[in-house]
C-alpha cells in the first residue's frame, strides 16, 4: 500500500502550507495522520480541526466507514465534497454533530421522534432526517428543507468533532456509487490525489454505513437500513415503517438520505445477489459459478461460513469435501477457476459487515468479471447486507422459488450474469 506521509499524531504542521485558498488541489496527494493509541486526541487532531475549518476536505474514521469530512457551515467547503466524489448533487450528506444539544440547535422544532431515537441510540451508526435549520446550506440536504443529522461513537470521530467546533458534513470516502472504505488505505486509493488529509484509525468496527430514519412524520420511516436494526428501533419507538420504491429508491431528483439509489456500494465486476433457503442458495451458486467458470468467466463468490464444505480444497480451492479451506480473510481459488471470500457465518452477521466492502474490494482485485453473492436473511443486520448488495448488484436480485432445483437456479444465476 502506499501511505504517502505517514505522521504521528499532532505532527502536522500548523501553517497548513499544502492548503491552499479554498482547499487543497486536485493531484496533490493527501498527507496522512496516523492516529497514535493512548494520544490525547482532541490535542493531537487540533491540525486536522484548523483544517476543516479553513475549508479542507479531511477523511476520518468513523464505526461505520470511513468518512470524508467538510465544515458542514462553509458552503464551499461542503461543494468540495461534490467535487472529489463526483457526487451528484440531489444526493445529501450526513452532517455529524457530537451529540443532541448540537443537533438541536441546528433543527429548529427537532421532533420529539427524533429526540426519543437520539437519546436510545446516539452516539452510534443511526442517522436520522429532521428539519433543517437556517445555519446549514441548502447543498448539504440536496436542496431540501431536511437535514440528516448524526452523532458518530468513534472516538477519533468525536474528538475531531471538539477540535473542529464545528459540525462536519460527511458522506463516505470513496467515488460516488463504488465500494465504501473500512480502511484508510482505501481511501488513499480512491481520493488520495483529490482530498487534503486522511486520518486513519484503523479498521471500522461495523462495516456498513448508519441507519436512516425519517422523523418528521407522527411514525418513523426507515429510509436505510444498517449498524441499528430494525428490530431496535421498534423496542424504542414502537411501528417503524420500511420505505418503499417511490420514497427512497427512485434515483430521480432530491433524496431524502444518502445511500438509496438504486446503483450503490458497487465494485467493477457485475454482481448478482441470490436469496433463497440458505442451503439451497449455497448448491445453487456452487453450480452457476462452476458453470460460468467453464465458459471462460472470471467469477467471484461472497460465500458464508456454513458454505465453506462445498469449496473446502486450501490448495486448489477445487469444490470438493474435505480440508479447513481458507480464513474467513481470504480470498481464495485455483487459477482460472472461481475466486471465493468467506465473509463469516450466518450466525454472526456483525462480523459479516465488518467483512463486506472489504471483500468486493479483494475481489475487483483479483480482477474477477462477476460476482456472485449469498444473501444473509432479513433479519438484525442481514437487512442492511441485503440493501448494500442489493444496491452492489443494481437490483439483479435472483429470488430462488421453495421447489426450484439446484440445476434450474444455477441456470438462472448464470443468465443473471451473462444478461444486459
Amino acid at each position: 500500500m502506499e501511505r504517502g506521509s505517514w505522521l504521528e499524531s499532532g505532527e502536522l504542521d500548523e501553517e497548513l502550507p499544502w492548503l491552499g485558498e479554498g482547499g487543497g488541489e486536485i493531484g496533490v496527494r493527501a498527507r496522512v495522520m496516523w492516529v497514535v493509541e493512548g494520544a490525547a486526541l482532541v490535542e493531537a487532531l487540533a491540525p486536522a480541526a484548523a483544517l476543516l475549518r479553513a475549508g479542507g476536505l479531511v477523511a476520518f474514521p468513523t464505526e461505520t466507514v470511513y468518512g470524508l469530512g467538510a465544515n458542514a457551515l462553509d458552503a464551499v467547503a461542503v461543494r468540495r465534497i461534490f467535487e472529489a466524489k463526483g457526487r451528484p448533487a440531489e444526493d445529501p450528506l450526513i452532517v455529524h454533530v457530537l451529540g443532541l444539544a448540537e443537533a438541536q440547535a441546528l433543527s429548529p422544532g427537532f421532533p420529539e421522534l427524533a429526540r426519543r431515537l437520539a437519546e436510545a441510540f446516539w452516539p452510534g451508526p443511526l442517522t436520522l432526517v429532521v428539519p433543517r435549520g437556517p445555519s446549514l446550506p441548502a447543498a448539504v440536504s440536496a436542496g431540501l428543507d431536511s437535514v440528516a443529522l448524526r452523532a458518530p461513537s468513534h472516538p477519533v470521530a468525536r474528538a475531531l468533532l471538539r477540535a473542529a467546533g464545528v459540525p462536519v458534513a460527511a458522506p463516505s470516502a470513496n467515488p460516488f456509487g463504488r465500494i465504501s472504505p473500512t480502511r484508510a488505505e482505501h481511501v488513499l486509493a480512491d481520493l488520495g490525489d483529490r482530498i487534503d488529509l486522511v486520518i486513519d484509525g484503523g479498521p471500522a468496527e461495523v462495516g456498513v454505513e448508519s441507519t436512516v430514519v425519517d422523523c418528521r412524520g407522527e411514525q418513523a420511516l426507515l429510509l436505510r437500513p444498517g449498524g441499528v436494526s430494525l428490530e431496535a428501533l421498534r423496542a424504542v419507538v414502537g411501528e417503524v415503517r420500511l420505505a418503499g420504491a417511490g420514497e427512497a429508491e427512485a434515483g430521480m431528483g432530491p433524496q431524502r438520505s444518502p445511500g438509496t439509489m438504486l446503483r450503490h456500494y458497487a465494485p467493477r465486476a457485475r454482481l448478482v445477489l441470490v436469496v433463497g433457503e440458505a442451503e439451497q442458495v449455497g448448491e445453487a451458486i456452487g453450480q452457476a459459478a462452476l458453470g460460468l467458470a467453464a465458459k471462460g468467466r472470471r467469477v467471484g463468490l461472497l460465500l458464508a461460513e456454513e458454505d465453506r464444505a462445498r469449496w473446502a480444497g486450501e490448495e486448489d480451492g477445487q469444490a470438493a469435501g474435505g480440508g479447513s479451506g481458507p480464513a474467513p480473510e481470504q480470498t481464495a481459488g485455483p487459477p482460472g477457476g472461481p475466486r471465493w471470500r468467506v465473509l463469516g457465518s450466518l450466525r454472526d452477521l456483525e462480523a459479516v459487515a465488518r467483512a463486506l466492502f472489504g471483500a468486493l474490494r479483494e475481489l475487483d482485485a483479483a480482477g474477477v468479471d462477476c460476482i456472485l453473492a449469498r444473501d444473509f436473511g432479513g433479519q438484525g443486520m442481514g437487512l442492511a447486507l441485503r440493501d448494500r448488495l442489493s444496491r452492489a448488484a443494481e437490483g439483479r436480485v435472483l429470488r430462488l422459488e421453495s421447489q426450484e432445483g439446484p440445476s434450474a437456479a444455477a441456470a438462472r444465476i448464470e443468465r443473471a450474469v451473462e444478461g444486459p
